[in-house]
């Protein structure tokens, strides 16, 4: 009964989504899709496949597989940011002849833990999640479906190493949600800039700490992030989408500094100085190549860190003063190694953390509420 219930809504919703257009046509595709239609799709998360962060990242990954093995491939805008509305998508997408479905976002958990039974002949990459029930007492991944998350914690800490060692002692971080991944990227960050200041002898290093409650730009986080900088932060770590953009805007009227998430943003403002990435890109192709190679890890919850190419700072575009090529080589190869290992955002039993459990000694923090 309530398989079929899901299947009534999606259906309707479809044709909803067919009279209004949400299914956008991909950038790059021209004239009609093949016989057997789009065979690649995405399903967009919240915010636009330009978003400078976690669609676009991963729909470069898919244009440039797709286009190098000349597959048809396309894109879905759901019409809103709710389980139905992700299903809706989905099926629009399996009827367009979609053969593999890539979501990007952790809101897809849900929608793929449904979908993967309803399409048991379709293969699904869930980026950033693994699939699980509505009020998660059943976590399950089938055979056509893989879940693929980051070790953001590395990521934060090669962000926080490398602002402290490159002479930044008062810091900010901005997040979005307090949702893992970006709890796991904050507290990353603030074990980065403890770890640099015990190799520096720094004592103490400022860090304003504050999740805005959403992943928007909005005027409230643009004062607060202003506000900041009048009292004195030098960098901001912008860690949750379009809430990089209100820190840059007041960046910009301050001549304060961001740190970017998620991919290289180093060319939305002069003000970012480097950017904690994600494998995006590289990660969903692995997945795609692996699936076209028959060797697709379904059932399987990935995890892509150092050792995988899964986080990265960009240093070709990094605007650091003293922190070198060499430094970041060494720090990444620690990490990539195990020689490194850092507190997540949960215990090994489950229990979550907080930043008093991460031992910070010389970060001396302050909750902004």
């Amino acid at each position: 009964m309530k398989r079929l219930l899901v299947l009534l809504l999606a259906f309707v919703m479809v044709f909803s989504l067919a009279a209004c257009g949400g299914g956008e046509p991909a950038p790059g595709d021209e004239g009609e899709p093949a016989a057997e239609g789009y065979e690649i799709a995405m399903i967009t998360d919240i915010g636009s496949i330009d978003d400078k962060s976690f669609n676009q990242g991963t729909w470069e990954g898919i244009v440039a597989y797709a286009e190098e093995h000349g597959i048809t491939h396309k894109y879905y805008k759901p019409t809103e940011q709710t389980t139905d509305a992700y299903l809706a998508a989905i099926q629009l997408a399996v009827e367009g002849g979609a053969k593999i479905i890539v979501t990007p976002g952790f809101l897809f958990e849900e929608p793929i833990f449904i979908a993967q039974d309803l399409y048991e002949d379709v293969h699904f990459i869930l980026i950033d999640g693994n699939p699980h029930n509505s009020d998660y007492t059943e976590f399950r991944t089938n055979d056509n479906t893989v879940g693929i998350v980051y070790a953001e914690e590395q990521s934060g800490y090669l962000a926080g190493y490398a602002a402290v060692k490159d002479g930044y002692t008062k810091l900010g971080f901005m997040g979005g949600m307090a949702v893992p991944a970006v709890v796991r990227f904050g507290y990353g960050f603030a074990q980065g800039a403890e770890a640099a200041a015990e190799e520096l002898g720094i004592d103490s290093i400022e860090l304003k700490y504050h999740y805005t409650g959403n992943f928007d730009a909005t005027p409230e986080t643009q004062t607060l992030a202003t506000s900041w900088y009048a009292e004195g932060v030098e960098v901001i770590f912008a860690c949750g989408g379009l809430v990089g953009n209100s820190v840059m805007s007041a960046a910009e009227a301050t001549g304060g500094k961001v740190i970017g998430v998620d991919v290289d943003q180093s060319g939305e403002s002069e003000t970012v100085i480097t950017s904690a990435m994600k494998g995006l890109a590289a990660s969903v192709q692995s997945a795609l190549d692996a699936y076209y190679k028959g060797e697709f890890p379904g059932g399987q919850g990935l995890v892509y860190g150092a050792a995988e190419d899964g986080v990265q700072l960009p240093m070709e575009t990094s605007k650091f003063n003293t922190f070198s090529q060499e430094d970041y080589d060494k720090v990444f190869a620690a990490l990539a190694s195990g020689e490194i290992v850092l507190k997540k955002d949960v215990d090994e039993n489950g229990n979550e953390l907080t930043l008093d459990d991460l031992g910070l000694t010389r970060v001396k923090y302050t909750l902004v509420q």
